[in-house]
Order: structure tokens, then C-alpha cells, then sequence
């Protein structure tokens, strides 16, 4: 696997190796040693998959806070989307940046979100899919999330957004107050 560190740090879009032949590929999702090479020590306890049917969809910005902060593999298994993280540690240089990149059944890429971070994505075709991979369960009452369209974060969609969620747009939005997590 090919792990190449976004500019936020710790966060990671992972290509595995992809062996292919007439009858298909192959390829590695997950290797306990080989993400130990990025300091990965936790195991998965939970795996989400997420169906969307709309282009233009979009979900998150989603966390929990400690002590159930988590760290998520995403990949996408169907489709495509622009998957987005932003940095939500108080003491990192780059709180409150965030960073986004095409996942998609057809580049294989994954991404690797770690415990501090928030995630969200926007579907860039119909019938989307995406499998998350957590190192803890989820646990409602730790539940957080920040409203995606906040001009303080200033993320930038390549598409238009046709369908978001009234609780996604109603999380709340970053103010003087947020102090991280």
C-alpha cells in the first residue's frame, strides 16, 4: 500500500497495490503491519456502509468527541465521491483546515481519518457507496458534527449539493466558542 500524508497531519489517502489479471484484481484493504508504518495500533470494532442515491449528495461533517474519538478507513465502493476531513484538534497548526480528494470504485483510493478530525463527503455520481472501517463503536451521546456549508471552514464542492439531511443542515456552525476536540 502507498500511504501518502495529506497536508493535515496524520491524515492519509491510502492506494493499495492492485494486482490484475484477465479475470479481474486483487488487492489489499486493510494490514495490521503495514499500517503500523503510519502508527496505526487500533483495531476496527465497527464497519458502516453508506448508500446514496443521489448525485450531488452530501453527508457530515461528522466526529465524536472524546473518549470516543475515533479514527475511520472510507473507501468507496460504488461511484464517486469528494471526501472531506477537517482538522478539529485545538493544539494542531492546521485546526480547522480541511483537506478533500475523489474516492471511487474506480481509483481504489481510501481515506484514513484520525481520532480529532471531522468527515464528510459529497457524492460526485447516482448510487454512491462507501464502507467506513471504526476503531470505536458508536456511541450517540458522544455524537458530534459542524455544518458543512460554514463559511469559516469554506469548503469547496465541485458540484452542486442536491440533497443534504435537515439534521446535517442544521449542525451547528463554528464560532468563537468551538474549542476543538
Amino acid at each position: 500500500m502507498k500511504f501518502a500524508e495529506t497536508q493535515l497531519k496524520n491524515a492519509y489517502v491510502i492506494e493499495p497495490e492492485i494486482l490484475a489479471d484477465e479475470r479481474g484484481k486483487f488487492f489489499r484493504v486493510f494490514c495490521k503491519k503495514e499500517f503500523s508504518v503510519i502508527g496505526h495500533d487500533k483495531d476496527f470494532v465497527q464497519f458502516n456502509h453508506s448508500v446514496n442515491f443521489k448525485k450531488g449528495t452530501v453527508r457530515g461533517l461528522h466526529f465524536q468527541n472524546k473518549p470516543f474519538s475515533e479514527i475511520k478507513l472510507i473507501r468507496c465502493i460504488c461511484g464517486s465521491v469528494f471526501d472531506v476531513i477537517v482538522d478539529l484538534r485545538s493544539e494542531s497548526p492546521t485546526f480547522l483546515k480541511w483537506f478533500g480528494t475523489i474516492i471511487s470504485k474506480e481509483n481504489n483510493k481510501m481515506m484514513y481519518v484520525p481520532e480529532g478530525f471531522a468527515h464528510g463527503f459529497q457524492t460526485l455520481e447516482d448510487n454512491s457507496e462507501l464502507l467506513y472501517h471504526h476503531t470505536e463503536f458508536y456511541t450517540p451521546s458522544s455524537e458530534g458534527g459542524l455544518n458543512i456549508f460554514d463559511n469559516t471552514i469554506s469548503i469547496q464542492f465541485p458540484i452542486q449539493t442536491t440533497v443534504f439531511s435537515d439534521r446535517d443542515k442544521n449542525l451547528p456552525l463554528v464560532d468563537t466558542n468551538f474549542k476543538g476536540i
